[in-house]
């Protein structure tokens, strides 16, 4: 039931926000599920790619897709998901929790203060 309820929060913050249900859903595996960060991590992407096939699906059905330019932006950032997991799986688990946890204060500062 708790992932469940971590994909379900996952799903809705990052349709109503637009953000990535990463943001979400790995501190969520952490904390509740007791994943560890790297599978974490891996189980977040595996879900967003679930999440993001139905959610192109229903922008597809409305026209609201624009193929050109999703591959401008989706072809590099697979080749920087393939770089950045590469490179995940080199540092410290530790580093990779605290740089976790800086990216998303600067995010939570940031949105305070725009």
């Amino acid at each position: 039931m708790r992932l469940v309820a971590i994909g379900l929060a996952a799903g809705v913050f990052s349709a109503f926000f637009g953000v990535g249900g990463g943001i979400i859903a790995v501190p969520l595996l952490i904390l509740l599920a007791a994943f560890p960060e790297r599978v974490a991590t891996a189980t977040s992407l595996m879900a967003i790619a679930i999440t993001a096939t139905a959610g192109v699906v229903v922008f597809a059905f409305r026209g609201e897709v624009n193929v050109g330019y999703a591959a401008l932006v989706g072809l590099p950032a697979a080749f920087g998901a393939l770089a950045g997991a590469t490179w995940q799986q080199r540092i410290r688990t530790s580093t990779l929790t605290y740089g976790f946890a800086v990216l998303l204060a600067a995010i939570g500062s940031w949105l305070l203060v725009s």
